[in-house]
């Protein structure tokens, strides 16, 4: 109670020191709680599953060229062997993403819905953990033309769970399907997030889709539940070769990995893994780590530089009768308890910031106090209190009274040299967070703004379906009669992601090549739609009949093929003759991480899905309405949802986005944790000096010059920071970088900037309190003692 009483009294006696300790390090454990728990669940992503440790998915690696492509991607027999060959194998499912589909229409007692769904094999629910509230596991997908739904959906449909088994739901006012099973919701660190799953074997018999049972095409994901006890080194080696045997001359391979671990570790290079989501779950590690110490660092500073003010209270204590023992706790325990008020402060600073937290990265966290979160914040905290109360406690505490009380104490050089390096340490960080902050914002400027080979701006797309599906050439007619459509078409590919692949045959080709060709079955003038640059022959025209047959490749499919003159060679794709009567410019389908693919576009009007609309820009409000007007009169039953073709794109790039705006925050926050810590610092000193300023400006000193030599001090042990950050900076940017096929050079200016910017924030900080001092009236220094 009496250590209580005198921490109080010292809160009183120094109430600016005070609150700039809480306020800096109850930031920066704030900042360390908020990282914690975004890193806590980007590391439980998938986690769920009952099978987790025996859960497994497919991969495939193709040869390219000297590289190795690496595909989540698989050809959809693979599951069926599998698990009829494979011993080790207890279940095994092929699945045709929703991403594949995007909405689709779902209807029943007059109800029209759209909603998401996959089309998984019969044990996907003996795979994955989605719980089901009615059906059983083994039961709910044994019929082709079932349907397990969510909670979600059964309400929306039937306003009851329970009520919704065995009725019928009509897919695309189509496919009749009766509903056999209902699941929970899919939970928000579940990878997979749909509203209904279909089977297999109904996706495999409509036309369009036939293709998913051949070896030779590549699409379907391949998921599969092992024994205990797999030896999967074996395992791997054991189906590695399982494609080549069954397609003459493939060069494919399999290989399997854990199904948790692909979220964080996504990322192939020539075949071999290669970081992924993990280097973001780890940057943002090291920015709480930075952000902590630099929040510690302010903490022990202005501990140690205030501590020393209290040497005659430690004389007196000692004088009259107090242990060092004593001593050594009460400072230990004011230190603690300053520290723990600042994770008080912290906590509420989490809370309320949660939400704002929650919008920018996409999830909704809660801050759940488990044991192990509770021990690392109360870790933390007691550290950072025992730390920064070490020096006064152990130090401090050793003199006696006669020693202080004739001021024959110095302050030492250690100590004196210690704070001066705590503060390049922190600058320095503060400065690495600057420069990485710049270069991922000048990066996602860059994948915003790169040319992507076709032009993604003022074009939305919509799934075909109903009316439109059966009279194609006639919607398309009519819409481009409604004011500000530029142009339209169709295409089976969504521009923005991995479609189907397979391999292809042409005259002079290497028996063991074994390239995978991306593959858009498009309609007339979708190139001319998005803007892609034919670079030899022509696009698909109404004008030639012959086009029926005909094929165009992009810059990369030619090279892997090595045509010099490709227009009029004639190609195999899937077993029908084709000859190529264009080339078009190499196109961005996937992301920026990835190098351009050797794509085909195939004129296939019957197995497109999705219409390309291209609005005059300036009237998309009124074409959009109009567009939804005159849909509702065409296909009714079918309401219309469409995206920006722009926006699609960049939600490839989410994760980045995020970054970019987290980093800003968090380096911000960094640079004023710092700043405080400064501030402190340079109050501190210009009061411990304020005999030496009066002297000085009695002897004839200007405020400016008393100004400049406080504020040059710092100044210099800013620039050392700045020296010390750059090439650390450096060294981390260009590593991240290294993650995109396509990335910005490093600048001079991005350093330059980032080290100006830092030198000028605190010098301004350390000014303002060096510039107070200066302007003091010299006698009142003078007459203290």
């Amino acid at each position: 109670m009496h250590n209580i009483k005198l921490f109080l009294r010292n809160i009183k006696r120094q109430k600016g020191s005070f609150f700039i300790n809480i306020i800096g390090l109850s930031t920066g454990l704030a900042c360390v709680l908020l990282i914690y728990l975004w890193v806590h669940d980007e590391l439980n992503m998938d986690k769920f599953h009952e099978n987790d440790e025996l859960l497994y998915r497919t991969l495939e690696h193709t040869r390219y060229n000297e590289d190795v492509i690496t595909w989540k991607e698989t050809s959809g027999p693979v599951a069926e062997v599998l698990k009829d060959e494979m011993p080790e194998v207890v279940y095994s499912t092929a699945v045709a993403p929703p991403e594949w589909f995007g909405k689709q229409n779902l209807s029943t007692e007059g109800k029209d819905i759209k909603a998401l769904g996959q089309y998984v094999g019969k044990d996907y629910f003996n795979i994955f953990s989605y719980g089901l509230v009615h059906g059983g596991r083994n039961q709910v997908l044994a019929d082709k033309n079932s349907i397990v739904i969510s909670e979600s959906l059964a309400m929306s449909l039937f306003d009851s769970t329970e009520n919704s088994i065995g009725k019928v739901i009509e897919l695309e006012h189509e496919q009749p399907l009766q509903v056999s099973g209902v699941f929970k919701d899919t939970p928000a660190n579940s990878t997979f997030q749909f509203d209904f799953a279909a089977t297999y074997d109904l996706l495999s018999d409509m036309p369009a889709y036939s293709w998913v049972q051949n070896w030779g095409s590549t699409g379907p994901q391949v998921f599969m539940v092992l024994k205990k006890g797999t030896d999967v080194k074996q395992f791997k080696r054991k189906i590695a070769d399982l494609i080549k045997v069954r397609q003459e001359g493939s060069t494919r391979t399999l290989s399997a990995v854990p199904y948790s671990d692909y979220y964080l570790y996504g990322n192939y290079e020539n075949g071999k893994q290669a970081g992924g989501r993990i280097e973001y779950v780890r940057m943002f590690s090291i920015i709480a780590i930075i952000i902590l110490m630099i929040a510690c660092i302010n903490f022990m500073n202005l501990s140690t530089a205030k501590a020393s003010k209290r040497l005659k209270e430690i004389g007196v204590k000692k004088a009259v009768g107090a242990s060092r023992r004593s001593l050594v706790l009460q400072h230990l325990g004011e230190s603690v308890m300053m520290a723990f008020t600042a994770l008080l402060v912290a906590l509420v600073m989490v809370l309320a910031s949660l939400p704002w937290f929650n919008n920018i990265i996409g999830r909704e966290l809660t801050v759940n106090f488990t044991p192990g979160l509770v021990l690392i914040v109360l870790g933390i905290t007691l550290f950072a209190g025992l730390v920064a109360g070490s020096y006064p406690a152990l130090y401090l505490s050793g003199f006696n009274a006669v020693t202080i009380f004739r001021g024959k104490i110095k302050s030492p050089v250690g100590e004196f040299l210690t704070r001066k390096g705590l503060v390049v340490v922190q600058f320095a960080l503060s400065v690495v967070l600057i420069v990485s902050v710049l270069v991922v914002y000048k990066q996602i400027e860059f994948i915003q703004n790169k040319n992507l080979g076709y032009d993604k701006d003022n074009v939305v797309h919509f799934g075909i379906e109903g009316r439109v599906k059966n009279g194609l050439e006639t919607f398309v007619s009519e819409i481009k009669k409604i004011p500000g459509v530029v142009n339209v078409s169709s295409t089976s590919h969504d521009m923005i992601g991995h479609s189907f692949s397979a391999g292809i045959g042409w005259e002079g080709k290497d028996p063991e090549d074994d390239t995978q060709f991306q593959i858009a079955q498009v309609n007339y003038d979708l190139i001319e739609t998005l803007g892609m640059e034919v670079t030899s022959g022509r696009s698909f025209s109404r004008d030639y009949s012959t086009d029926s047959s005909g094929i165009i490749f992009n810059e990369t499919a030619i090279k892997a093929m090595g045509l010099d003159n490709p227009i009029g060679k004639k190609v195999d794709f899937l077993g029908q003759e084709r000859r190529i009567i264009g080339t078009v410019k190499d196109f961005h389908f996937k992301s920026l991480h990835e190098r351009v693919e050797p794509m085909l576009l195939v004129f296939s009007p019957d197995y497109v899905r999705r219409i390309m609309l291209r609005i005059e820009s300036g009237k998309e409000r009124e074409t959009l309405s109009a567009l939804q007007s005159f849909y509702r009169e065409y296909n009714p039953g079918f309401p219309l949802e469409y995206q920006f073709l722009d926006q699609e794109y960049n939600t490839l790039y989410a994760s980045e986005q995020r970054v970019a705006t987290l980093s800003k925050y968090f380096a911000g926050l960094a640079v004023l944790i710092s700043c405080l810590g400064l501030f402190g610092l340079a109050a501190y000193t210009a009061e411990r000096r304020r005999k030496e300023i009066s002297i000085r400006k009695v002897l004839g000193q200007t405020a400016t010059q008393v100004t400049v030599m406080l504020s040059g001090e710092f100044a210099k042990l800013v620039l050392i920071a700045i020296l010390i950050a750059l090439p650390v900076a450096y060294l981390l940017t260009d590593n991240w970088l290294s993650g995109f096929a396509y990335r910005i050079p490093m600048r001079l200016w991005y350093f330059l900037a980032a080290g100006l910017v830092a030198f000028f924030i605190a010098l301004a900080t350390v000014s303002s309190q060096a510039l107070s001092a200066a302007n003091k009236n010299p006698v009142d220094g003078l007459q203290e003692e």
